[in-house]
């Protein structure tokens, strides 16, 4: 049945679905995202930058310059912040290499402790331990090629996606009056004002996610600087706050950030414990950055409770890795806000929300 201007989009939602069909619908769903993942990563990211850029596009506007002028300067401020990751990143990959002289004579310091302690305390003699570092290399040949693989393919496609994300933002803000209209004609004519309501709330949640997202970055880095400072590393919330802001690049961010400090602990100190040490604090801020800090401080924000936001995150990153534990939840807000408006998705509309309107006792 397609829906009429005299009848009411709640109508059309009420039907009551079997579980067998719920599942078909997510089975089907979860598919679609899966292998069109290409497709709809960075075209995510560019929905998430053009709400982000629409007031200060709109804004220059309404001063006068043209659109497209518009348009080009609110994604130059999005290249800047972009360029400012990628020189601290860089920066740090210099400093590493800088170090890497010293760190050579201490890496090759160690090796011969370890020997002498290998044949001291169990006996095996330095033949044996040659050969076994032999055997370990073989074996490990093919998982080398596959990483090294996998390396060069996730280099690829982030250059892909950063060369298309700003295409894509740029032409969703140019096109955005021919995208709304579009919507409109979706729906029936007296679900306008609706519509119109809920495009400008959810602008509104990314917003609150980004703010959330800056929150979480500073708790982050002044986690890494406390942690740092316990065990007595130099300059701790330069290293600190250097590795939050480099988290934004998943996984290659937290990595790169922490070699410099991890190098400054081994050459200051002159133990492999120091810089154990900045791998144990990194890895247990990263472990609650994610399951505790991050759904908190970003579910608190857009209403939603934590529950539900650490379920999209882990559904997100099963779906589209690192980028998916990002996307999830800007998407979850935007569910809750059709669902708060939809009397036959009350019931979802409650399993998300954080409770704090209406508080119930069990």
């Amino acid at each position: 049945m397609v829906p009429t201007s005299k009848t009411p989009i709640s109508s059309h939602l009420s039907k009551k679905f079997t579980t067998l069909e719920i599942f078909q619908y997510l089975f089907i769903t979860m598919v679609f995202l899966y292998f069109g993942k290409s497709l709809f990563i960075p075209l995510s990211f560019s929905m998430l930058i053009s709400f982000i850029l629409y007031p200060v596009c709109k804004w220059l506007e309404q001063k006068g310059i043209n659109s497209n002028v518009a348009i080009g300067l609110s994604l130059s401020v999005i290249g800047l912040l972009f360029a400012t990751i990628l020189f601290l990143l860089f920066s740090q990959i210099l400093e590493f290499s800088n170090e890497w002289q010293t760190l050579e004579t201490k890496l090759e310091e160690t090796t011969n402790q370890l020997s002498v302690f290998l044949t001291n305390q169990f006996g095996i003699n330095e033949e044996k331990q040659l050969n076994y570092i032999k055997n370990t290399i073989n074996n490990s040949s093919s998982q080398v090629f596959s990483l090294v693989k996998n390396t060069v393919y996730s280099l690829s496609e982030s250059i892909f996606y950063l060369l298309i994300i700003p295409i894509f933002s740029a032409l969703i803000l140019f096109y955005r009056q021919l995208l709304v209209q579009a919507l409109y004609h979706i729906f029936p004519l007296d679900k306008k004002e609706v519509i119109h309501e809920i495009i400008v709330e959810t602008i509104h949640e990314y917003y609150k996610f980004i703010k959330g997202m800056l929150v979480v970055y500073v708790i982050v880095g002044l986690l890494n600087s406390v942690g740092l400072a316990i065990i007595g590393i130099p300059y701790p919330f330069l290293f600190g706050f250097t590795a939050s802001i480099l988290t934004f690049i998943p996984y290659v961010g937290i990595m790169v950030s922490s070699l410099l400090p991890i190098t400054v602990a081994w050459i200051t100190f002159n133990s492999i414990w120091y810089p154990l040490g900045v791998i144990a604090v990194f890895s247990l801020v990263q472990v609650l950055e994610a399951y505790i800090i991050f759904p908190y401080a970003v579910g608190s924000r857009l209403k939603i409770n934590t529950l539900a936001v650490l379920v999209m995150i882990i559904a997100g990153g099963i779906l589209w890795g690192a980028a998916g534990m990002i996307l999830f939840i800007p998407f979850i807000s935007i569910i809750k806000l059709i669902a708060d408006r939809t009397k036959s998705l009350k019931s979802l509309s409650v399993l998300l929300s954080d409770g704090k309107s209406k508080k119930q006792q069990i």
